[in-house]
């Protein structure tokens, strides 16, 4: 049986840093958000509007019950990290994160929100966007300088004040197809800021998981090259983004997080559930630097069974043999 005396949070790292597969250890998991709570636990999370009126009594009250909420979530599906997206401004995340530590220590990996770099736009400002990358380069490059800048103070203060561990860098950069900008754009109003924040988070000693959709391959050396700790999520529905392929291509220089496809989990088959997650774990698991997840978040409406059967896989494949090598059932009758 799979055993590992690191504590979650030991786990998280140690596959963040790329380590050797710990013998008879189980390949750590963790999602950017698990919306499924009340399917799973009967109870949700306080949101933002909730906030807007509550007492400072209540404000206290509410932080609280979601990092007790955000806990237990983390202890009944064995995540390595938090990621803490329920909290109406800084100071109530900084909050929550007190409230998480005060209760179960230095046991998670606490993260949250923290990319500065420019995203696809929204549908409503596309074409303003596009137009400016053209029109107003210079006035484009002082905003990415800017928000970087911002990123990286509003980072210090939350390491100071409440010691958050890192970020997950949340800009989408890709469609199914390809990438909003071309690579020479990207690498012209994109890949400098993000090297300057990554570099940034990494001098606070901070963690860094770099998050987009879509197909990143045209783009995925200038992502690297930026140097994050982590790559999620591996979109398995976007053209060419194969598990396979890029962990030949870069998983011996980040670490790989992500790669079970949200559209099967929703409307595939059971068999190509299965298919899919031992496809990912047969994949991602070699050499180690992986974590098992999901292609963006456990989302409102994805069936939960379809999500615990995921992790089924996880306990029944998931797991490094005594020698440090993926467990042999799982190239058993596989791809």
């Amino acid at each position: 049986m799979p055993f590992d005396t690191l504590t979650p949070k030991q786990q998280a790292i140690w596959a963040l840093e790329r380590k050797p597969p710990r013998p008879n250890s189980k390949v750590p998991t963790f999602e950017l958000e698990f919306q499924l709570t009340q399917e799973l636990l009967g109870k949700e999370y306080h949101h933002w509007q909730e906030f807007a009126q509550a007492t400072a009594t209540e404000r206290d009250r509410m932080l609280h019950e979601n990092a007790e909420l955000y806990i237990e979530v983390a202890e009944r599906l064995d995540y390595c990290i938090i990621m803490v997206v329920h909290a109406p401004d800084d100071e109530g995340l900084g909050q929550t994160i007190h409230h998480i530590r005060n209760l179960v220590g230095d046991k998670y990996l606490l993260i949250a929100h923290g990319d500065a770099t420019f995203a696809i736009p929204t549908g409503s400002d596309m074409m303003e966007v596009a137009t400016a990358f053209f029109e107003r380069p210079d006035e484009m490059h002082a905003t990415a300088k800017r928000n970087v800048q911002w990123a990286l103070e509003r980072g210090k203060r939350l390491l100071q004040e409440y010691g958050i561990d890192g970020f997950a860098l949340c800009a989408d950069y890709a469609f199914n197809d390809g990438p909003f900008l071309s690579p020479r754009m990207f690498r012209e109003f994109v890949t400098p800021y993000l090297k300057e924040l990554v570099a940034g988070y990494r001098a606070m000693d901070l963690y860094t998981i770099k998050h987009t959709d879509g197909n990143i391959m045209p783009i995925l050396d200038q992502i690297v090259e930026a140097e994050p700790h982590g790559l999620h999520s591996l979109d398995s529905q976007a053209k060419d983004m194969d598990m396979a392929k890029v962990k030949t291509l870069v998983g011996d220089r980040l670490c790989l997080l992500g790669g079970v496809q949200c559209s099967l989990l929703q409307t595939g088959t059971e068999e190509q559930v299965i298919e899919n997650c031992k496809y990912v774990l047969r994949h991602g698991m070699p050499g180690g630097g992986y974590v098992y997840a999901t292609t963006n978040v456990a989302f409102k409406g994805l069936p939960l069974e379809r999500y615990l059967l995921m992790l089924e896989m996880r306990e029944r494949y998931g797991w490094y043999d005594s020698h440090g090598n993926p467990c042999p059932e799982l190239y058993k009758d596989g791809i």
